[in-house]
């Protein structure tokens, strides 16, 4: 069965080292989150299967990495100064500040709420008798935008600096650098440019553990093209299909627990022309995942052009006397949320006989944050030699990312193994030496499938070929 709750997971995560609270020592600082040993191998696997499916297999993608810091004329151009902002309401009596759409969106769910405006917000609160989650008042303020950048300041003396923002975007970077890009690389359109990095959003109500947080990591592409070559129909639909087989084939993620969601008119920007979040079944609810697809039209080169005074136009090979600003999509992942979904997709509890429940974590073995667990059957000094002999060949001979775990009988390792998501585990035993043919013949070790919980005898000469191959 899956998680009960949210709670198993979040426990199970702090328990096993997947993820922390934040500064838990000094009291915490509220929604953030660290990722312990096994939850930053966890995030790095997802994160590199993302730059190998959508870069390194691809002949019209490149990478970038911009910095986080950039000129504010940036932040005016793309239009983040003056309309990136989410509804602000104010509980009268206690003076709790919420986002008022989205505990409307607990209740009436995504499509209801998505469409609402501004000044229908105080009123659908009170019509739906939707309480302060502090003190349970139904008495409300007006709705009023509030931006959700974060500011600072460049400079040496403090009040006297440059007023900065932190990127609640990683694509700005993309759009600024799309010249550099075009001049250097010799890309043709059509083509992407695929960035994995920090964004920042000042927001009013972050929770559901790492759903929503104020620092959160985007992997994100922006698709080039020429709109009077190729139907922007035809691109949406290939990249919503890409996106939904890297989340189901690659991560995999259930498709049961997975939809797509296509925006209404009234909630897109006012530059595009469609939108198709993927959405997961969290345990709350359905909740975004990404942007399978969302047409940018030309605005965003349009806007830097227009306010940097550089020309960003694209010179058509072809035909040079021809330029153009080329028209972009954009899929967007957001790396916490999908590597949330991946665990709760992955959790589950089974009885494997007699009552014997066991926790366990189904990784696909690509994103698995240990690939393999050797493990000594006890303690004896010639025993821990030859695992330790054993563990430097596969890590020398292999890519695998390998522990070595001798705390605790063999079967409260292989529950500890489960739990952390381990799809295979060697036990180095007593035959392995020679010295028990009753355990096994010499020079081999057992191997332990997760899933089925099957064993095999693997001879050592042939165990890294067998790993490797299966």
């Amino acid at each position: 069965m899956p998680a009960p709750s949210l709670d198993s997971l979040v426990s199970l995560c702090k328990r096993r080292g997947f993820i922390f609270p934040g500064s838990e020592i000094y009291g915490g600082l509220a929604n953030t989150w660290d990722y312990g040993p096994l939850g930053v191998e966890l995030k790095n696997k997802i994160k590199q299967c993302w730059w190998k499916t959508f870069v390194h297999q691809r002949q019209d993608m490149v990478g970038l990495d911009a910095s986080i810091l950039m000129n504010p004329k940036v932040w005016e151009a793309s239009g983040h100064v003056g309309s990136f902002a989410d509804p602000l309401v104010e509980c009268k009596k206690c003076h709790q500040r919420s986002r008022g759409d989205k505990m409307l969106e607990e209740k009436l769910g995504t499509e209801a709420t998505a469409i609402l405006k501004i000044d229908q917000i105080q009123k659908m609160l009170l019509a739906e008798k939707i309480p302060c989650p502090k003190c349970g008042k139904i008495e409300w303020t007006e709705a009023k935008p509030f931006n959700l950048m974060f500011k600072t300041q460049q400079g040496v003396i403090e009040g006297e600096g440059t007023d900065l923002y932190l990127r609640p975007e990683t694509a700005q970077g993309i759009f600024v650098n799309f010249k550099n890009v075009v001049d250097t690389m010799r890309m043709r359109l059509p083509f992407g440019i695929a960035q994995i990095g920090k964004a920042f959003r000042n927001e009013i109500t972050p929770g559901n553990f790492t759903f929503r947080t104020r620092e959160f990591e985007q992997m994100e592409i922006e698709y080039f093209f020429d709109p009077e070559k190729q139907k922007w129909e035809d691109i949406f639909a290939q990249w919503k299909k890409d996106s939904w087989a890297f989340l189901t084939e690659t991560l995999g993620i259930s498709p049961e627990n997975l939809r797509f969601r296509d925006h209404e008119k009234d909630e897109l920007s006012h530059y595009s022309k469609g939108t198709t979040d993927i959405e997961y079944k969290f345990p709350w609810g359905w909740g975004e995942l990404c942007a399978a697809a969302a047409y940018r039209t030309d605005f965003d080169l349009t806007q830097h052009q227009k306010h940097s005074g550089q020309e960003l136009s694209y010179t058509d090979p072809d035909d040079p006397k021809r330029k153009i600003i080329p028209h972009v999509m954009e899929p967007s992942f957001g790396a916490d949320r999908v590597a949330l979904a991946v665990l709760l997709d992955a959790y589950a509890e089974e009885n494997v006989g007699d009552d014997d429940m066991r926790t366990i974590l189904k990784f696909t073995r690509k994103i698995a944050p240990i690939d393999l667990a050797i493990l000594p059957l006890s303690k004896k000094e010639h025993l821990l030699a030859k695992a330790q002999e054993l563990y430097k060949k596969v890590i020398q001979e292999t890519s695998f990312t390998v522990d070595f775990d001798v705390t605790g009988s063999i079967g409260k390792r292989y529950r500890r193994q489960d739990e952390i998501g381990t799809p295979r585990c060697i036990t180095v035993d007593f035959g392995t030496l020679g010295e028990d043919p009753a355990q096994g013949e010499k020079d081999t070790v057992t191997i332990r499938d997760r899933d089925t919980l099957k064993q095999e005898r693997v001879s050592l000469s042939a165990l890294v070929r067998s790993l490797t191959n299966s």
